[in-house]
């Protein structure tokens, strides 16, 4: 069995087969997903699809490149965390990448998203793009104690184990599949199987031999696949373990 840890199934890229992707995802062996949000619109899409069915579940949270309101998306995204389906805060963070709101800004959001997360017992889930050092110190001095998993992970070799030791996991997707990505498969192959999950980042992200195309939940088969042959185990035991530390994560 199979836990797509990240995936926006709520995007409109699957607007028009949504139903046939699960489907998909489910005869791949995929018996479970977690789909994060990151405005207020896509928090509410998130909990719909959950609630539609009984192995999809939501995260709620607002993106550090949407986090210029956040100060009055506060009280709305408060209310929508105590919904029974959601198991996550995320996904929250750092993104210099594009610049759309200041460093400032996104320490902020990011910091008070954490103290929710600590409020409300449940796990963070982590976006992080060029902004490691920063995060992972904003990390170490607010989220103690608490489960954080760096989704997409994309740090060094040094940013994975300042991960470890704190008792955080990596997020592992498609670019493991890359031909450049030697530095990603690397820490894979290092890490904990224990402290890996397993996701796409559908509908982004997609693992060879389906780049250029969109990504789905079903292709974290090929994740899985691709982690089994760089640890040199069983397909069986990847899937079994990154399962079990992705149930004792979002605590199902």
């Amino acid at each position: 069995m199979l836990f797509d840890t990240h995936c926006h199934l709520d995007a409109g890229a699957f607007d028009g087969d949504r139903a046939a992707v699960w489907a998909r995802a489910q005869h791949a062996g995929v018996e479970r997903l977690v789909n994060p949000a990151y405005d207020l619109p896509s928090c509410r899409r998130a909990i719909s699809l959950a609630e539609q069915h009984p192995n999809i579940y939501a995260a709620v949270g607002i993106h550090p490149n949407d986090c210029a309101t956040f100060e009055s998306d506060l009280p709305a995204l408060r209310a929508l965390i105590r919904h029974p389906k959601v198991v996550a805060i995320g996904e929250i963070g750092l993104d210099y990448h594009w610049q759309r709101t200041t460093p400032a800004q996104q320490a902020a959001a990011f910091a008070a998203q954490i103290e929710l997360a600590r409020e409300f017992n449940l796990p963070i889930i982590v976006h992080c793009r060029d902004a490691y050092d920063d995060a992972l110190t904003l990390l170490e001095t607010h989220a103690q104690g608490l489960s954080v998993v760096l989704h997409a992970f994309a740090g060094n070799l040094e940013h994975a184990q300042r991960a470890l030791r704190q008792g955080w996991l990596i997020g592992i997707g498609g670019p493991l599949t890359y031909r450049k990505a030697d530095s990603l498969r690397e820490i894979a192959a290092a890490m904990p199987l224990d402290h890996v999950l397993l996701e796409t980042d559908s509908p982004y992200l997609p693992p060879h031999p389906h780049r250029g195309r969109r990504n789905e939940p079903a292709y974290v088969a090929l994740v899985a696949e691709r982690l089994s042959q760089l640890r040199s185990v069983s397909l069986a035991r990847v899937a079994d373990e990154t399962t079990s530390a992705a149930l004792r994560f979002f605590k199902l």
